[in-house]
């Protein structure tokens, strides 16, 4: 498992419970150095947040491989050692906790090299970030997950699997979405021991799987003298390989991006055939086949239109939507450093589809796919509209999975505390809900 790049850690900010009081909080720290130090070298830790906490450096808590100590008793204490690789968990009294929501949090961490003259001592580290608390207590009558998507270009780089479903419960999310060529080893045959790790790591973070997302590549051979699309036999066959390994690694939901044939995303001709070919497998397998409406395709389109006429002719339960909340934008998203405006898509602006079109759909919705791209530190989507949105899902009777996709700058490590806003926006939001 690795750490973020900050001191202070995103995950792992949370209040704690002694007997069923809130007694105080914690936060995770990186050590700072280059090297793991013995503890007792710790001369403490001042903690402040906001104008809520300030405590001094001899108050928090500290603890090393499962075992809590004061700082007197790590300085006591011979073989306790903070490694490079793990953060310290330091624990702040205060009674009735923290509020939910994002606060400012400022440590002085202070550290006694022996290798630096002792007048210059202790070495003391300043840091301030703002990071946001989160409650797995309330939410409305929606259940909660993440996309692993959220993570990328993290994922792979600075964030590995286990990092990536510790962040997802942290949380308090019960779910966690994947991309089968984006997350699983030697795709599309992970080895027998990936998917013991999966498993494992399932079980230790209390966490389900939920939707897998899949492809069928129409365009595949479009290159060269032999060039074609793909026949609807072949899409079927990428279909149900997916249908397979999803079911294998414990999913309900699977999500194919069809290739497209215009700029409204009217999927390829053969998505119908490939569709119902894969019927039988879904039904045999009991995984739901589920594609996305993206913007810039609205609720109120053909392409809608046709995923619902082949639910209804089949009768199948094995086919439903996805709705991608993307399309709900009515805020642009800001242009990037040299980015011209006018030269890229006009979706991009938003295409504030009305969150009341979703009574017309919502029997054949079964699962969201929870799409942002910037909440400030005031908890303020800068693009979506949720009150509206959850509203109009929760007055449809929608009670599945909101299921976090963060789309928006790609700097490391931040997608990690932008999913922990957008939980406790969400679930602020839906437990007001009338």
């Amino acid at each position: 498992m690795l750490l973020e790049r900050d001191l202070i850690q995103s995950v792992g900010f949370r209040n704690i419970r002694e007997g069923g009081e809130v007694t105080g909080f914690q936060l995770r720290l990186r050590m700072p150095s280059y090297r793991g130090m013995a503890a007792s070298l710790i001369d403490g830790v001042a903690v402040r947040v906001g104008d809520l906490v300030d405590v001094a450096p001899d108050v928090p808590l500290w603890t090393f491989a499962g075992r809590t100590y004061s700082l007197q008793e790590l300085w006591d204490a011979d073989g306790v050692r903070w490694p490079l690789e793990e953060a310290a968990v330091v624990t702040v009294p205060h009674p009735g906790g923290l509020p939910e929501g994002t606060h400012e949090v400022s440590v002085q961490l202070r550290l006694r090299m022996s290798y630096i003259p002792e007048e210059h001592q202790p070495s003391t580290y300043d840091v301030s970030r703002h990071i946001t608390l989160t409650s797995a207590e309330e939410g409305g009558p929606f259940r909660y997950g993440v996309s692993l998507y959220s993570f990328m270009t993290d994922f792979g780089t600075v964030m590995d699997l286990e990092t990536a479903l510790a962040a997802v419960a942290d949380v308090g999310a019960t779910g966690v979405e994947i991309l089968g060529e984006g997350h699983i080893e030697r795709y599309p045959e992970p080895t027998v021991e990936w998917i013991d790790r999966w498993f494992a790591l399932l079980e230790k973070y209390s966490l389900e799987p939920t939707n897998y997302g899949s492809w069928i590549d129409t365009r595949l051979h479009s290159s060269g003298v032999h060039a074609r699309d793909l026949t609807a036999a072949e899409g079927a066959g990428m279909l149900q390989r997916d249908l397979r390994l999803a079911k294998r690694l414990g999913f309900r939901f699977v999500r194919p991006k069809i290739g497209v044939v215009s700029s409204d995303l009217i999927p390829h001709p053969i998505w119908t055939e490939s569709v119902e070919r894969s019927l039988d497998l879904a039904a045999e397998l009991d995984v739901v086949i589920c594609p996305e409406i993206h913007a810039p395709t609205p609720i109120k389109h053909e392409v809608v239109d046709d995923y619902i006429d082949l639910i209804e002719r089949t009768g199948t339960k094995h086919f439903g939507l996805l709705l991608d909340t993307g399309i709900f934008q009515d805020r642009p998203i800001p242009l990037k450093p040299g980015e011209l405006p006018g030269r890229r898509p006009a979706f991009m602006d938003g295409i504030a589809v009305d969150p009341a079109d979703i009574a017309d759909i919502a029997k054949y919705v079964v699962f969201i796919q929870a799409k942002f791209h910037d909440i400030d530190e005031n908890l303020e989507d800068q693009q979506i509209p949720w009150e509206p949105v959850l509203r109009a899902l929760k007055d449809a009777g929608y009670t599945g999975y909101l299921s976090s996709e963060y789309e928006g700058e790609r700097i490391p490590w931040r997608s990690i505390e932008q999913v922990r806003r957008q939980h406790s926006l969400m679930r602020s939001i839906a437990s007001r809900l009338p």
